[in-house]
């Protein structure tokens, strides 16, 4: 029995041990390099999902999955939107995100610094006796990140097969128009949400912030 109640906490460190492999494998110049960072994020993906699903269903939540599951999302983040940042900028017209083009330095920025000042923020709380989960804002911001970070994965190889193998016809070039919005898309809403879930932990927590002051 104790062993399913850690379950939840356990796939999400197996999530957290996949990180290293996925940022190594992203920056791989191979096709079968990108095809498996591709799978393995998806696959770590799914395993948020599931975690998360134990987690309610059996309510095998704890203070200690509370903390993990943010931070595994965070290390998720860093094994793709770093590699990300350096893939687009190596002057190489397929490895452009579409939109986009190369990653801005803004939203790196932007994103990463929501990153840190949530972590801080949540670390400060945790020293008042209070765990800060990952609320319902933070949660549709990591979907959108992940929808994009997904998306870009697998962008990746296809451009190489288009490239490598010449493939082409109306419903490839279909496709090919509707995956390019959908990471143009989902970039753009996980930036409004990264800045709408930081103000919306400080709202939430507001009596936190109002209760130090007043010490």
């Amino acid at each position: 029995m104790g062993l399913s109640k850690n379950l939840p906490n356990v796939v999400t460190v197996a999530r957290m041990a996949a990180c290293p492999a996925i940022f190594l494998l992203a920056l791989g110049d191979s096709l079968d390099a990108k095809i498996w960072a591709s799978v393995l994020f998806l696959l770590a993906g799914m395993s948020d999902l599931w975690d998360g699903y134990l987690a309610r269903r059996y309510g095998w939540i704890s203070d200690t999955g509370k903390l993990l599951d943010p931070l595994a999302d965070k290390l998720l983040l860093l094994a793709t939107f770093i590699p990300f940042y350096v893939i687009s900028h190596r002057g190489v017209d397929a490895s452009l995100i579409p939109y986009w083009g190369a990653l801005p330095g803004w939203v790196m920025a932007l994103v990463l610094g929501r990153e840190i000042f949530v972590t801080i923020f949540r670390q400060w709380a945790a020293k008042r006796d209070v765990v800060i989960a990952a609320g319902r804002s933070g949660k549709y911001k990591a979907f959108l990140q992940n929808s994009f970070s997904g998306g870009l994965l697998l962008w990746y190889p296809l451009q190489d097969l288009i490239m490598n193998r010449n493939i082409s016809g109306f419903y490839w070039k279909i496709w090919l128009e509707f995956h390019s919005l959908w990471i143009g898309c989902t970039l753009a809403l996980a930036l409004v949400f990264t800045v709408y879930s930081m103000f919306d932990y400080l709202w939430n927590y507001r009596n936190l912030i109002g209760v130090e002051r007043s010490d």
